[in-house]
């Protein structure tokens, strides 16, 4: 009869825990907001933009994101949110995410598939070239106050984000920098905002294929620039709308024009520093994107919105 109630006993302590667990784990996924208790401060230094605007993509995001049913503690909008911006702003591994905020591996993935699938379309709204005649105007001035170049529109240059390696295709994302990569197209202004981005491309393909086959190309060529133009650096053709250095001047006004061209360009290298420094997730010592090409491809542009986001806020 002993044994039998020590049996009872031990089954009960075993339970206790459990079921401490089991309240914890569902407090934080129906009520875990940090917004609530985290400093301005901190909220920017943890999830890179200010509290007014992930209140409004969140407002933006959650009839998408809400569950339809609230069995098994369904994630709330909020916590579904700000998990996916931890890791778009940590480049940790989704396990040491879950780790932090007391989620599984499996909850965090489904939070950045979920996010990220909402997110994407909604990018057109945030990542726009300038359209209007007032756009254009001021861009035109931003421009030529850095070095006096009149009518550009823009910078663009491809960067290299790294992925992991694949195991369908491997040679075509294998960069020329002997790592798997997308190779992604960028045109920025001369504030760093990104106006235009084709995340679409292996690493192995080349800057001008890109440029040739962008939908911003096509625009070029049908006049749809007008006046105005590019910069770009010598891996581009020359085009009328599409202005590259000189690589060997010969006189002193080419000369002034290689250096003024490259003073106003660098604000393309600028914009892909801090883009990626605000949201490490593109940071080799992790591996890289941990996802199939087209969720990194999406994961890309998703980052470049909120990084629009974050130099507008």
């Amino acid at each position: 009869m002993a044994a039998i109630h020590r049996i009872v006993e031990l089954n009960r302590r075993r339970r206790h825990p459990h079921s401490r667990l089991l309240r914890s784990n569902a407090n934080i996924r129906t009520n875990l907001n940090q917004l609530d208790i985290l400093s301005d401060r901190e909220i920017i230094r943890r999830y890179r933009l200010p509290r007014n605007e992930i209140l409004t993509l969140l407002e933006l995001l959650t009839p998408d994101l809400r569950r339809s049913t609230e069995r098994n503690y369904a994630l709330t909008p909020a916590v579904q949110l700000l998990c996916s911006l931890l890791y778009y702003t940590t480049g940790s591994f989704l396990q040491t995410i879950g780790d932090g905020l007391g989620l599984s591996k499996a909850s965090v993935s489904r939070c950045v598939q979920a996010v990220t699938t909402v997110l994407v379309r909604h990018a057109p709204e945030y990542i726009r070239f300038p359209r209007t005649q007032a756009d254009v105007h001021d861009t035109h001035r931003g421009f030529h106050s850095i070095a006096n170049i009149p009518q550009v529109i823009g910078a663009i240059d491809g960067t290299l984000i790294p992925i992991i390696t694949q195991r369908i295709d491997e040679p075509m994302y294998i960069s020329r920098k002997g790592y798997s990569a997308i190779n992604v197209q960028v045109i920025c202004n001369h504030e760093g905002v990104i106006t235009d981005i084709v995340a679409k491309w292996p690493g192995d393909t080349h800057d001008a294929f890109i440029w040739s086959n962008s939908a911003i190309s096509q625009a070029a060529k049908n006049g749809q620039f007008g006046d105005s133009w590019l910069l770009g650096d010598s891996g581009y053709p020359l085009r009328l709308y599409l202005l590259t250095p000189i690589l060997h001047p010969r006189n002193a006004a080419e000369e002034r024009f290689s250096n003024t061209h490259r003073l106003t360009r660098c604000i393309i290298e600028r914009t892909f520093g801090v883009w990626k420094m605000r949201f490490r997730c593109f940071d080799k010592s992790s591996g890289g994107l941990h996802f199939t090409p087209a969720k990194c491809c999406a994961v890309i542009v998703i980052t470049a919105m909120l990084h629009n986001i974050a130099v507008r806020a």
